[in-house]
């Protein structure tokens, strides 16, 4: 069984820690040490929202993050890629403080390499956004996980870039930045990731059989984040 669970970053520094070394680790293996998204300022915002998927003996197995827009920090984005193109900021500034972020930071160990655990951590993050009061969300992808934002409803971004396309982090890596335009709706994505990411809203205290490459994995979710009210938790969601 693995739990993946949701809290804000400022209130749980031991999670920030054990996400941080194990999004260090994969990143080293595959050389790439120049993430702007990987240091340790995040931990200390409180506008920064954290999933973590732990094993039963609390080891931390794989992660992502929510930043959102502040007026204090910068989003990861911003920091990467932001002197590119003055586009951008325009972009993601277009919504109120508050209303849109970033998700960023996704990571998995090798260990759990098939289980499907990128698409159940990202489905979370959308699933909590109703609980913070997004209104949009932004990501910044690399070639190999375009697939799956786009099944989550993550839209490419055409109008900054090259077709929305950047290098970064060096001269042989892509990335391209996307947005969910409507965070309540989720009406971009695949019929079935939509109604998953739904459930998750309405019901986020619960377990379930997950179906990855390599078989069925037992998840509990908990993704109730303590200290704030869910923004929308209507039953009109899943019409």
């Amino acid at each position: 069984m693995l739990k993946i669970r949701a809290f804000r970053a400022v209130d749980d520094e031991v999670a920030c820690l054990g996400f941080m070394e194990g999004h260090a680790r994969v990143l080293a293996d595959y050389g790439i040490t120049s993430i702007s998204s990987n240091n340790s300022e995040w931990k200390d915002s409180a506008s920064v929202y954290v999933i973590v998927a732990e094993k039963e003996d609390g080891t931390i197995v794989g992660g992502g993050r929510l930043h959102l827009t502040d007026g204090i920090d910068l989003l990861p984005v911003e920091k990467a890629i932001g002197d590119q193109d003055v586009r951008l900021k325009d972009i993601l500034y277009s919504y109120p403080l508050g209303e849109t972020g970033e998700l960023c930071g996704l990571w998995n160990a090798r260990q759990i390499a098939g289980s499907g655990l990128s698409i159940l951590l990202v489905r979370s993050l959308i699933a909590i956004t109703s609980q913070i009061g997004l209104r949009s969300l932004f990501t910044f992808c690399s070639e190999y996980t375009i697939e799956l934002g786009r099944r989550v409803g993550f839209q490419l971004e055409s109008g900054v870039g090259d077709n929305g396309a950047f290098i970064y982090p060096g001269i042989n890596y892509l990335g391209r930045v996307f947005r969910i335009p409507d965070i309540y709706t989720i009406e971009t994505a695949t019929e079935y990731d939509r109604a998953r990411i739904l459930e998750l809203r309405m019901r986020p205290d619960q377990t379930c059989l997950e179906q990855g490459s390599k078989g069925e994995v037992q998840i509990y979710y908990d993704l109730l984040i303590s200290g704030i009210v869910e923004v929308n938790k209507s039953d009109a969601l899943l019409n």
